[in-house]
């Protein structure tokens, strides 16, 4: 049976993105280091960034928030050859005409999240987006959380977990230690 499943990259003092937005910190990157090569052209292939990257690129379906497909301009319509499915209440872009694998749903997260399950058959969804996800979480439609913990204090910028509606109990499922991030994998309590 697929998992929903956030992933997503965080400084220590919770932060996604820096106050001007940029989702990988202020010089573009680097909360994205422990995957990237040194010159930040291509991906790790040693441990665990390989193995971490393999898991990522295995899911089936992604629910993206519409913020963050049009910041990465909806990774050309082809994220992995990943159907894309995108909660929103505004129609798409006319370039998403030329898309097939972006779905913008219109019905809610719950719908969102459905109908990439469906497309993901028994391989996992992935989850983008800190609004995305925390609505995800309040729905109950979200079933784990990949956050990999970035050893830098970015100390402003949009944060991933500011608003929530209630406290939501956490079970480990995985800790991976590395010099460039610990891999934290979580389960929602139900």
């Amino acid at each position: 049976m697929s998992a929903s499943v956030l992933f997503m990259s965080m400084s220590l003092d919770g932060f996604i993105a820096d106050p001007a937005d940029r989702l990988g910190g202020s010089d573009g990157n680097r909360l994205h280091h422990w995957l990237l090569t040194d010159d930040g052209e291509g991906f790790r292939s040693d441990e665990p960034a390989a193995g971490l990257l393999a898991e990522y690129t295995a899911s089936g379906a992604i629910v993206a928030g519409r913020r963050t497909v049009e910041i990465v301009d909806h990774w050309g319509g082809d994220h992995h050859g990943m159907p894309i499915f995108v909660p929103s209440h505004r129609p798409p872009g006319p370039s998403v005409a030329d898309m097939p694998l972006v779905t913008y749903v219109s019905d809610g997260i719950a719908s969102a999240m459905a109908q990439a399950k469906a497309a993901a058959g028994d391989r996992d969804v992935l989850v983008h987006g800190g609004y995305t996800a925390r609505r995800a979480l309040e729905a109950g439609v979200l079933d784990e959380l990949g956050i990999l913990q970035i050893p830098v204090l970015l100390g402003r910028g949009r944060r991933l977990f500011d608003e929530l509606p209630a406290e939501i109990e956490l079970d480990i499922v995985r800790v991976v230690d590395t010099p460039e991030a610990t891999h934290l994998r979580y389960r929602v309590r139900r």
